[in-house]
């Protein structure tokens, strides 16, 4: 097969993987019941004039199924995490002992599931919307090839392999909102 042919495939396959991962990270930061640590990876707090990710500042791990523990290295940071989980708006109701903070994450009602699972159906129409442009591109970069002397028999078969493709691809978008949403709609 043509290098020109593999470097547009291997581009492709790249952006696609790079769609996913992103879904996948944007599913983690959703709360589905249950305690986990990732429902706080957006925050970022000042230490020391400098905007740092919690997670580096502080232990954050979860103490049972309902509560996330976070302990912060440096005690006089521990009232600045507070007031950014309170700013942060996620919903949670974070206490402070002086030593660390625990968050109970509350049980979701019935209509936050459903709105959930709404928000999860958003994140994976956003990655199907970068694959098929990932999709595009490199059909472009095909005919750009053809123009350029490819010929058609094999510019039709690279198109087959990126239709393929993309069809993996989405139908793995598809299984990991299944199972996300089976996640959040479980009690």
């Amino acid at each position: 097969m043509n290098e020109d042919i593999q470097l547009q495939l291997e581009m492709m396959n790249e952006g696609m993987h790079g769609a996913i991962h992103h879904l996948e990270a944007e599913l983690v930061k959703l709360r589905a019941g249950k305690a986990n640590p990732h429902m706080l990876d957006g925050i970022k707090v000042d230490y020391y004039g400098s905007i740092t990710p919690l997670s580096q500042v502080a232990n954050v791990g979860t103490q049972d199924a309902q509560t996330i523990v976070i302990q912060p290295w440096d005690k006089k940071m521990i009232d600045i995490i507070e007031k950014e989980i309170q700013k942060a708006n996620l919903g949670f109701n974070p206490m402070n002992n002086g030593d660390l903070i625990r968050i109970n994450v509350p049980a979701l009602t019935e209509e936050r599931r459903r709105d959930l699972v709404k928000v999860v159906k958003t994140e994976a129409e956003h990655c199907k919307v970068s694959i098929r442009n990932a999709r595009r591109e490199a059909i472009d970069g095909l005919k750009k090839l053809k123009e350029n002397g490819l010929a058609e028999d094999d510019e039709k078969r690279a198109e087959v392999k990126v239709q393929n493709s993309t069809d993996e691809f989405i139908k793995k978008v598809d299984e990991v909102v299944v199972k996300k949403e089976a996640e959040i709609m479980t009690v």
